[in-house]
This record gives C-alpha cells, sequence and structure tokens, in this order.
C-alpha cells in the first residue's frame, strides 16, 4: 500500500482566499510529515488532476495530495461554509486529514 508523500497546493495569488489556503495546507503538511508544493496558477495539473466543470475547467484552489506509487488525487477542492456562510478551514483541515488517511 502507498504511503502520501507529498500535499500540492494549486492556487492563485489573486485569489481572495489564497493565504488561507495556503496556511491550512502547510498545516496539514507539517501535521502528516509531509513534503508541501505550491503550484501558482497551473491550470494543466489542476485539470488533469482535480475536478473540472462541465467545459472541463478546474477552477483554483484546489488541494491534492501525490502518494508514494506517484498517484495523485484531489483531497479538497470546495471549503465547506459554517452555519454563517463562511468559509471553514478548520473543517477542511480535519476532512483533508480525513480523505488523506483514508486514500487506498
Amino acid at each position: 500500500m502507498s504511503k502520501p508523500k507529498k500535499l500540492i497546493l494549486v492556487s492563485a495569488e489573486h485569489h481572495p482566499y489564497h493565504k488561507k489556503w495556503l496556511q491550512l495546507s502547510q498545516e496539514v503538511a507539517q501535521t502528516l510529515g509531509l513534503d508541501f508544493e505550491l503550484k501558482l496558477e497551473d491550470y494543466v495539473f489542476a485539470i488533469e488532476h482535480g475536478v473540472t466543470d462541465e467545459l472541463g475547467m478546474a477552477g483554483l484552489p484546489q488541494l491534492f495530495v501525490e502518494m508514494e506509487d506517484g498517484r495523485i488525487a484531489v483531497v479538497l477542492s470546495e471549503v465547506p461554509l459554517d452555519s454563517n456562510y463562511q468559509p471553514d478551514f478548520e473543517k477542511s483541515k480535519a476532512e483533508v486529514i480525513e480523505k488523506i488517511k483514508n486514500i487506498e
């Protein structure tokens, strides 16, 4: 069974929540002892490995995990909202960690 080795954040500095996505990604990488890579506006990577719309376009940011065997899986493409309809980054962090632990 392959283990996770690296988190990859594909983001854009102009995105309103870029810094929060970056912080979340770095915290998860540190918590799980994974390497971290930031790719800025790498739409080709996001389209190849991530969540796309009906036209095949990928929205950013998206967070991926790279496994030791080379597989890449998306672990976060949308941040859930809290009861006040605000992005819940703490919930996202827990969800990402859980998804990574359950990848086979």
